[in-house]
């Protein structure tokens, strides 16, 4: 992307909140790839960034932004015959408990692969692949490593750094501008598979849910969106469980009624929170309602979307 052209865009999405103007899905594209590619000067692309946050991105600069996403790095294979879930974990846990791990594990052992991207720490947050560590599951180095997790035991945590590096270092830009960027969100939403898979798309705020609902059901498929648990891709374990099933036409919700307030550990750190999961996975802890709903509709929608392969 020449001088020129970066600075038109900028002077379209950099005029405030109101007066700013979306890009067509062409250009977001071309943009988005010239940010993996790292062809923006600094200052720029410093402004790129927080004209698209002040702004918010439209639909189909998220498609655009998507697509250079997912032509920048190789996609992986899924086991045979399977559709797998595809969980990011980019937030983790300040006040409640991480209980991402406790999905995955419930929903690889419903016989479903399960693949979780994201970081592998967080000043000030315990990650998903914190505790998915001292559960003794380790992260997987390579994408071929990732590949023989998912088909020896149903379950591979795979770091950004790893699976996608030129975002992995978009991301990074985070500890030096203070605050998320569009890549977080891109990061939410990538399909890692060459095959079909359901991702399962954690939101915060209200305003996103709307967006990510329009999104998925006109430029995407085989999505399960929710507000999570402090922004992970978990249920809360102590809200009335409500997630969206998006087949990139129709929208459903999947609700199950409320449910008395679950026991959880008293700590959220990452040795109690371990050790709690282990122990809901034995049977000696209760698995929270909101959760075991989750769980089945993972494994539902995994079925839908391969059954529909199967016509």
């Amino acid at each position: 992307m020449d001088a020129t052209e970066l600075t038109r865009i900028i002077k379209e999405i950099g005029r405030g909140k109101n007066a700013a103007r979306d890009l067509d899905r062409g250009d977001a594209h071309a943009l988005f790839a010239a940010m993996l590619a790292r062809t923006i000067p600094d200052l720029q692309l410093g402004a790129v960034l927080m004209a698209l946050r002040i702004k918010g991105e439209s639909l189909e600069e998220l498609a655009g932004f998507l697509d250079a996403c997912e032509a920048s790095y190789a996609h992986m294979s899924a086991p045979a015959d399977t559709v797998p879930l595809v969980i990011p974990a980019y937030n983790g846990a300040r006040k409640l408990p991480n209980l991402t791990p406790l999905l995955a594990h419930l929903v690889a052992g419903a016989g479903v692969p399960v693949l979780i991207q994201g970081v592998t720490s967080d000043a000030g947050r315990v990650t998903t692949h914190e505790v998915l560590a001292a559960m003794g599951v380790s992260a997987a180095r390579t994408l071929d490593e990732a590949q023989s997790q998912l088909s020896e035991r149903r379950l591979a945590f795979l770091s950004i750094d790893v699976l996608v590096p030129p975002l992995a270092r978009l991301l990074a830009l985070r500890r030096t501008m203070g605050v998320r960027s569009s890549g977080h969100t891109l990061a939410k939403m990538l399909q890692p598979f060459a095959s079909p898979a359901v991702r399962l798309v954690s939101v915060t705020h209200p305003d996103y849910v709307v967006r990510m609902r329009a999104f998925f059901s006109c430029h995407a498929a085989n999505a399960l969106l929710l507000r999570g648990a402090e922004g992970e891709a978990v249920a809360h374990p102590r809200r009335e469980p409500a997630i969206d099933w998006i087949n990139g036409q129709a929208v459903e919700t999947w609700s199950a009624g409320a449910e008395p307030m679950p026991l959880l550990p008293e700590s959220c750190d990452v040795a109690a929170t371990a050790d709690w999961i282990s122990g809901a996975l034995a049977g000696t802890n209760p698995i929270p309602a909101a959760i075991a709903h989750q769980v089945a509709c993972c494994v539902k929608a995994t079925q839908r979307v391969a059954s529909r392969a199967a016509r």
